[in-house]
């Protein structure tokens, strides 16, 4: 007979945290994957990590290889491109919709968030900035009343996600970024639409300026070069 599978909550548990692993980099590209070691860390049974692994590699987060194992899959640029492809279409299409519509609290919380980060920048701290990133998009995104939505940009952009991490580290960008926040939190303040979809936009692909050095500096979590589909 076949197995059963894992209780549902158990095997969405299980992704979730597995994937956070291979975003941070805590599970690096080209990392060998111990079910047993994963299953003991995260405090679940093997099934469900079992489980987890396999929608992870339909993902394209993890590979399988013969004879050898579960491993991290490399970066891909190509995969970048995809994901921010998502992610620029979805934040995008909900900003279009918060201009004219986000109350004083809501800017006020956005402006509390650039404070928050420019503290972070100060402190050279990038794992807290890269989470008052996560939160300040996310309030963002929940102006235009489409706040659910996050959910599927966090798992659109797991590929980008890695880059993006490997990038404050290595461009020392986060005054930068910061800035690119503010200026969408005025423009959106202001009722200036087009200005803060501008902003936003050049904000998001940010990443792609940052690939090349991200490349040279870490060439060993790349897959071979790709096109990386980039917009002008």
């Amino acid at each position: 007979m076949r197995a059963a599978s894992a209780p549902r909550n158990a095997r969405a548990h299980a992704l979730d945290l597995i994937r956070q692993k291979i975003v941070t980099m805590e599970l690096s590209p080209g990392s060998q994957i111990s079910e047993n070691e994963l299953a003991g860390q995260i405090g679940l049974s093997r099934t469900p990590v079992r489980e987890s692994l396999i929608l992870l590699a339909e993902e394209r987060l993890v590979v399988v290889v013969p004879q050898v194992g579960t491993l991290v899959s490399p970066i891909v640029e190509s995969e970048i491109a995809t994901s921010q492809f998502v992610r620029e279409s979805l934040e995008l299409a909900a900003l279009a919709e918060s201009v004219g519509r986000a109350t004083p609290a809501q800017i006020m919380a956005l402006n509390a968030l650039t404070d928050a980060q420019r503290a972070a920048d100060k402190r050279g701290d990038t794992e807290d900035f890269f989470a008052l990133d996560e939160e300040f998009h996310a309030a963002l995104m929940d102006i235009s009343g489409h706040g659910s939505a996050w959910r599927t940009v966090g798992q659109a952009k797991a590929h980008l996600d890695r880059a993006r991490r490997l990038s404050l580290t290595t461009t020392s960008q986060m005054g930068t970024l910061i800035e690119q926040h503010q200026a969408v939190v005025d423009a959106l303040e202001a009722g200036r639409g087009e200005e803060a979809t501008s902003s936003l936009r050049s904000h998001l692909r940010k990443v792609f300026d940052d690939i090349t050095v991200i490349r040279e500096q870490n060439p060993e979590y790349f897959a071979a070069p790709v096109t990386t589909g980039r917009r002008r």
